[in-house]
């Protein structure tokens, strides 16, 4: 980072988010000063001990970003839309990433830039989302200074709920698989992941593109899966995979009901197409440096403490 006569300031979106939540705690362990964009007060119980300044905003307000990067050493993009329209999705998270590169570029050109992204930007036709974050990495490609690129993959622990209905399935009398029989996808602990980003915010390569994993790079089947999260969950794993037709049907049908409601679900076509693809794990070539990091926690470790977790919480 670069050096400031006080304690380097981290400049963060999305700190309010599982990952970003669990990033500020890193960040505050190694004593950097934060100033976080945040749309309300952020009243999660695990930033209740951590300080924070906050500027009120969201990717679309311009003055909130500039307020926002001025005089930062560091600025960590996490904030962004799982779920949305076309048009909400790309407005968030395409367009809202250029206008965050646009204040950077006026207030603190000699800052690090981390673009948190996703892995579906690599395949943009898939989904409203992958196209959003393909269009945000694009804007960065674009530019010129000290700026990174980091895919995270399926990022699970406490508190998170999207990998919830993992551990939740595994007390079924049948495990779904939702994938093909060689299908894998690489996972991360919430916690490697937001020590990945404070070391990159840090150290290693500019200017490029780099995908996180846990200490398995080529990833996980379903059926491997399937088993850490019923050993986890102390159950006895049932898998029956589901027709790559049924889950497209299923989200066919869930989508175009939430739409009737005037709703927007994450489970629609184009999830499913995501979900169906076979390959969501960290290509060699994106590797972070192994002097710059490396992930501690492995599945089953990570499974069990997070299953324990749910359990306690009253989530499972």
């Amino acid at each position: 980072m670069i050096s400031s006569p006080e304690r380097p300031l981290v400049a963060l979106t999305g700190a309010t988010g599982f990952l970003g939540r669990y990033l500020v705690q890193a960040l505050s362990a190694k004593n950097y000063r934060l100033r976080a964009l945040v749309r309300s007060l952020p009243v999660h119980e695990q930033l209740a001990a951590h300080k924070l300044e906050l500027i009120a905003g969201d990717l679309g307000d311009q003055a909130a970003l500039e307020r926002l990067t001025r005089g930062a050493d560091t600025i960590i993009h996490l904030a962004g839309a799982i779920k949305g329209n076309d048009e909400a999705l790309m407005r968030i998270n395409g367009e809202g990433t250029s206008r965050l590169a646009a204040a950077w570029q006026n207030n603190a050109q000699n800052a690090r830039l981390i673009c948190v992204s996703s892995f579906t930007a690599r395949e943009p036709q898939l989904s409203a989302y992958g196209a959003s974050k393909h269009f945000a990495e694009n804007a960065m490609l674009a530019l010129n200074g000290n700026w990174l690129i980091v895919r995270p993959p399926a990022v699970y622990g406490p508190w998170d709920r999207e990998t919830l209905s993992i551990f939740k399935a595994s007390r079924w009398p049948l495990h779904p698989m939702l994938n093909g029989e060689n299908a894998r996808l690489s996972l991360i602990h919430v916690r490697d992941a937001a020590d990945a980003l404070c070391a990159l915010g840090q150290a290693g390569p500019k200017q490029q593109i780099v995908e996180l994993s846990d200490a398995a790079p080529a990833g996980y089947n379903w059926p491997e899966i399937v088993m850490a999260a019923c050993r986890a969950a102390s159950s006895t794993p049932r898998p029956v995979r589901l027709p790559p037709a049924l889950v497209r049907l299923a989200a066919t049908l869930n989508g175009r009901f939430a739409r009737m409601r005037g709703k927007v679900s994450i489970f629609d076509e184009g999830k499913a197409r995501e979900i169906l693809h076979p390959d969501w794990t960290a290509q060699l070539q994106h590797r972070v440096p192994a002097e710059v990091w490396g992930p501690k926690i492995t599945l089953g470790k990570g499974f069990a403490e997070t299953a324990s977790w749910y359990q306690k919480a009253g989530w499972l």
